[in-house]
């Protein structure tokens, strides 16, 4: 049976947790061999901090995981029987009830939107995005570099570059400037 990816409802914040006690329990149950990746959606994040740049990760997914696994009675009870574990994605409480085999009705992710999650975990661990996203006539202003203080609104956003271009008042014209995302912030 091949392996696939499912979508593991947690308790919202004990994601990682959830994921160490799954992999303690599939290594004491000898299931290795049916289960592969377990992922925790997150992606970093950049931002400023009493004017320093942090980076930290933050969860894209809140309160689920992402198990890829063969999926039968037994590597089915593993999961569920996970402290914090609340169910899989895709079935509800009455489906739980009406039958035995209800992991035969857990929905599969299909391989397209399993290829974008995991593309999303592996570029937001390669290139932190910005915590702060911009729009076009978004006020912002100019926290660092020669035009520190200045007020301006957004023009045109480049999220590829993590750049926006502001349209800021120097001597009453309005003139653009090129800046990271990093050096504005939201009024």
């Amino acid at each position: 049976m091949a392996k696939r990816w499912y979508i593991v409802h947690t308790h919202t914040g004990f994601e990682a947790k959830v994921k160490a006690t799954l992999e303690e329990s599939i290594r004491q149950a000898g299931q290795q061999e049916q289960f592969g990746d377990i992922l925790v959606p997150t992606e970093q994040v950049v931002e400023m901090v009493k004017g320093e740049r942090k980076t930290s990760s933050r969860k894209f997914f809140p309160g689920y995981i992402l198990v890829n696994m063969e999926m039968n009675e037994h590597t089915w009870h593993t999961v569920v029987e996970t402290n914090r574990v609340t169910g899989f994605v895709g079935i509800n409480s009455s489906q739980a009830l009406a039958g035995q085999d209800i992991y035969k009705l857990i929905p599969a992710l299909t391989d397209q939107e399993a290829a974008k999650i995991i593309q999303r975990i592996e570029q937001g661990s390669e290139k932190p995005i910005p915590k702060v996203i911009f729009e076009v006539g978004d006020v912002v202003r100019v926290t660092e570099g020669p035009f520190a203080n200045f007020e301006g609104t957004v023009d045109e956003v480049f999220p590829d570059k993590g750049r926006v271009r502001v349209m800021v008042s120097i001597f009453g014209r309005s003139t653009p400037v090129e800046l990271e995302y990093m050096q504005v912030s939201n009024n």
